[in-house]
C-alpha cells in the first residue's frame, strides 16, 4: 500500500466515525432507495414447455438446481464460464425486439423475474455462495447499517430485470415501464412508513438513467413531496463508448474464460445496452476506426447495420435516440459521485480482420468502464437551470464497480448521506 493510499484509508476510518456521530445523532433518518446498475442484481429464470434449447447442453434439466416451482439462478451463475452452457446462458438471457407490438420480450419459453423487491439482499451479493468474486453493494449496505440503516425499514433495494430499458414517449416499453411503476410505488411506501419524510434515492450507473427517467415523469409536486436528494453514482449520462465493443466484438465484462463471440448476441439483443451507446450530442470524435470508414455517435445506425446487426437499427432510431437528446432536469437536489483519472476506452482501432476479433484500444479519462464526458454531462447541461442544483463529487483513481467497494469512496457516499439527512449541505458544484 502506498503512502497516498494508506492515507485515503486513515480519513475514510476517520470520516467513518464522524458519520456515526453525525448519522446516529440524527435519530430520524430519511428513507434511503438503493437501485443498482446493468448486472447489478440477481436474475431468476424458469423454463416452459415452449423453451426449444440450442443444444444438448441446453435441455430444461439444465441447471439441476431449482426450487419446487423450477426457478433458478440465471445471472449470476458459474456455469456460464464452461463454453457449452455459456451458450445456454446467452440464449436464455437474449431479448428479442417485435416489431408489429414495438416492444421487447423475452426468448420463448423463458421466464425471468427478479427477487425480493423492496430489500438490499439480491444488490449484495450476484452470487451468495461466491461472496469474494460477485460483491456488489454489500459494502455500501454495510457501511450504511453502521450509521444507523435498517434493511426492510429504512433502507430499501429497487433490484430489476437490467437487460430491459426504455423508450422514449410514444413507444411501449412494457418490462422498464412497469419497473418505474414498482419504484415509484417502493418511494411512496418507503415514505408513507417513515413519518411521510422523503426519501434519498441511490443510484449506480445504468440506474441512475431510471432514476432521472422517474422523476421526469412524474409531476413537480409528486417529487418535492416523495423525493429529497438524488445521489447518482458512476450515472453513465451519456452512454460509454465501451458498448461500441459490446456490439461489434461482444464483451466479457471481465468474466474469465469466455469467449466474447459466444455472449455477443445476446448483448446485441440487450434494450438497455442500446440505451447506453453513446449520445451523438456528447461524443464527437471518431468512437471505432476501422479500414473501411470512420463511425462517431452520429454514425451509429450505419455502425449498427455494418457490424451485422441490422435488426438494433430501427429501435434506436425510433427508442432511443429521442430518449438521449437531452437530459431532462430532476428538479430534485442531485449529488454526482464518480470516479476519474482510470484508463477507459475511448476509442477502438480495427484492422483488416473485422468485427470479430478484438480491436485495439484507445484510452481516455472515465472510471475505467463510463467516460468522463459523460459522467460529467449535467453539470454543463443543468447549469442554466435556476431549479436545479448538482454537487460533484469526484475521487481520482476510484474505478466504476470499486466506487461501491473503497474504502475511501464508500466513507465519502455514506457521509454524503449523512449530510443529507443533517440538512447540512455543501455548495452546488464540488470539485474535490
Amino acid at each position: 500500500m502506498n503512502k497516498d493510499r494508506g492515507l485515503a484509508v486513515e480519513l475514510a476510518a476517520v470520516s467513518i466515525a464522524l458519520m456515526l456521530y453525525t448519522c446516529l445523532a440524527s435519530a430520524n433518518l430519511h428513507p434511503l432507495i438503493l437501485v443498482p446498475g446493468n448486472g447489478g442484481n440477481q436474475l431468476e429464470a424458469r423454463l416452459t414447455a415452449e423453451y426449444k434449447p440450442p443444444s444438448l447442453f441446453c435441455t430444461r434439466r439444465h441447471p439441476p438446481r431449482k426450487d419446487e416451482d423450477g426457478w433458478f439462478r440465471l445471472w449470476f451463475d458459474l456455469s456460464v464460464l464452461l463454453a457449452p452452457y455459456a451458450r445456454c446462458f446467452a440464449s436464455r438471457m437474449t431479448l428479442h425486439y417485435d416489431h408489429h407490438r414495438d416492444d421487447y420480450r423475452n426468448t420463448p419459453g423463458v421466464q425471468t423475474r427478479v427477487s425480493r423487491f423492496g430489500s438490499t439482499q439480491s444488490l449484495l451479493y450476484l452470487n451468495p455462495t461466491l461472496k469474494h468474486l460477485t460483491e456488489y453493494m454489500a459494502s455500501l449496505v454495510e457501511s450504511l447499517e453502521q450509521v444507523g440503516y435498517v434493511d426492510g425499514e429504512t433502507l430499501f433495494g429497487a433490484p430489476y430485470d437490467f437487460r430491459y430499458g426504455l423508450a422514449a414517449e410514444g413507444h411501449p416499453s412494457r418490462v422498464g415501464s412497469q419497473f418505474l411503476q414498482d419504484l415509484k410505488h417502493l418511494i411512496e411506501e418507503a415514505s408513507a412508513s417513515n413519518g411521510n419524510k422523503p426519501v434519498i434515492l441511490l443510484s449506480h450507473s445504468l440506474g441512475g438513467l431510471f432514476v432521472l427517467q422517474l422523476l421526469a415523469r412524474n409531476s413537480p409536486s409528486w417529487r418535492h413531496k416523495y423525493v429529497k436528494h438524488f445521489v447518482a453514482v458512476a450515472a453513465p449520462w451519456g452512454g460509454s463508448a465501451e458498448v461500441m465493443l459490446t456490439f461489434a466484438s461482444g464483451n466479457t465484462l471481465g468474466v474469465p474464460l469466455v469467449n466474447p463471440l459466444t455472449v455477443r448476441d445476446e448483448q446485441r439483443s440487450s434494450e438497455s445496452n442500446l440505451w447506453l451507446l453513446p449520445a451523438p450530442g456528447l461524443f464527437t470524435k471518431p468512437l471505432v476506426i476501422t479500414p473501411a470508414r470512420n463511425y462517431t455517435a452520429s454514425d451509429i445506425p450505419e455502425f449498427l447495420n455494418d457490424i451485422g446487426f441490422p435488426e438494433g437499427v430501427e429501435p434506436y432510431r425510433s427508442r432511443i435516440l429521442p430518449l438521449v437528446e437531452r437530459l431532462p432536469a430532476s428538479e430534485v437536489p442531485v449529488t454526482c459521485v464518480i470516479g476519474t483519472g482510470v484508463e477507459t476506452p475511448e476509442t477502438l482501432l480495427y484492422g483488416e480482420g473485422g468485427f470479430d476479433r478484438q480491436p485495439e484500444v484507445v484510452y481516455g479519462d472515465g472510471d475505467g468502464t463510463v467516460n468522463k464526458v459523460s459522467l460529467e454531462a449535467v453539470e454543463s447541461e443543468w447549469a442554466r437551470d435556476k431549479n436545479q442544483s448538482v454537487k460533484f463529487i469526484r475521487l481520482p483513481g476510484v474505478s466504476h464497480t470499486e466506487l461501491l467497494k473503497d474504502e475511501a469512496a464508500v466513507a465519502e457516499i455514506v457521509a454524503e448521506i449523512c449530510s443529507i439527512n443533517s440538512q447540512l449541505m455543501g455548495p452546488l458544484v464540488s470539485n474535490h
